[in-house]
């Protein structure tokens, strides 16, 4: 069979390239309408994606062997789990800009398309420094990877401050891009002159003043402030992950493939995380733990390259980790519960 230049034969692209697109078209038709998601719809249709994801680790198994399938299956569940702390921030920002419950899945349906993307590029680029730089960038990556985590750990106790969104780039770059209409109008990201202008002979909206740029003028609304947020937001969540799951394997379709997969479920994983993140208190432990192991993977295999030790970590072993270390934040969280979650649990009870 015919391969490809990225070492797959076409089969297993075509295969990888149809459950993609067949899953971007189900998740936009069925979450077409302004309606909040409800958790159980939310649980279920996370099930549905991880389903997925497992179906075309199941094609790599019988197609490519163990050894890919796990390679895969790391990579995915590694970055799903780095996702849950971009999710965190992601409710932090909808919360600052006061986002709707019924808006939220559409602003991040754009978010996640607009992840696909960067990941792709940022794969791409960092298969070709690995490529170039060999052994010695993965060293920079593992370096890279380890301060990432670092600066997770030392934020851990700035938990309760609130970024202050208008002074973000993305919104400071939106602002002088287009003139900007302050209300939520519909799910619009945009509104034409002749909609400001309606808008504006409301009596509620009599104390708005907004700038006039002609006739064929766009008027950017807090949604689409919003969403430019989200999505610098997500580049910069990229720039850790995409060494991590790039040091669980170098191959850019299993990167790419396990990256993709995980970012498909996010839409609705957001909204279970939103009614369980009071009980996940130390689910973020455990990612900082998963950036430290994957520094030192990392770091071993580079070494490993450089000075021929023979010391390196099995995927299968890496994919046990990821997995372990996951489920030990998560019944944690049950078992330690933060103080300030069992006080309110106790004055419910009371």
């Amino acid at each position: 069979m015919e391969s490809t230049h990225i070492g797959f034969p076409m089969e297993t692209v075509m295969v990888f390239v149809a459950l993609s697109i067949g899953a971007l078209l189900i998740d936009l038709f069925m979450h077409r309408d302004d309606k909040p998601i409800p958790l159980k719809s939310a649980m279920y249709w996370s099930i549905f994606w991880v389903a997925i994801a497992f179906a075309f680790a199941g094609f790599l198994y019988v197609h490519h062997g163990k050894e890919v399938a796990s390679l895969f299956v790391t990579g995915y569940a590694l970055e799903k789990v780095l996702s849950v702390d971009n999710l965190f921030v992601i409710m932090a920002i909808f919360s600052w800009f006061s986002v709707p419950d019924g808006f939220r899945h559409r602003i991040l349906y754009w978010g996640i398309i607009g992840a696909i993307v960067f990941r792709g590029i940022f794969v791409a680029i960092g298969a070709s420094l690995i490529a170039v730089g060999g052994p010695w960038m993965e060293v920079v990556f593992a370096l890279f990877v380890a301060a990432s985590a670092v600066m997770m750990l030392k934020g851990g106790d700035d938990e309760d401050e609130v970024e202050d969104y208008s002074k973000h780039i993305a919104y400071r770059a939106v602002k002088k891009l287009f003139p900007v209409w302050p209300k939520i109008k519909g799910h619009a990201f945009f509104l034409k002159q002749s909609e400001v202008d309606e808008e504006l002979k409301k009596p509620e909206n009599a104390d708005i003043t907004v700038g006039r740029t002609g006739k064929a003028a766009l008027y950017a609304t807090p949604l689409f402030l919003c969403l430019a947020v989200v999505e610098l937001s997500d580049v910069m969540f990229a720039f850790d992950s995409v060494p991590a799951v790039i040091a669980v394997s170098q191959e850019p379709l299993i990167v790419y493939s396990a990256m993709m997969f995980a970012i498909l479920g996010l839409r609705t994983l957001y909204f279970v995380l939103e009614a369980l993140k009071q009980y996940l208190v130390h689910l973020e432990k455990a990612v900082i733990a998963l950036l430290f192991f994957i520094a030192f993977k990392l770091g071993l295999n580079s070494t490993n390259h450089i000075f021929h030790h023979g010391y390196s970590i099995e995927p299968t072993t890496s994919l046990y980790i990821v997995i372990g270390v996951l489920a030990l934040g998560i019944i944690a969280s049950f078992i330690f519960p933060e103080k300030d979650e069992v006080e309110n649990q106790n004055s419910k009870n009371a």
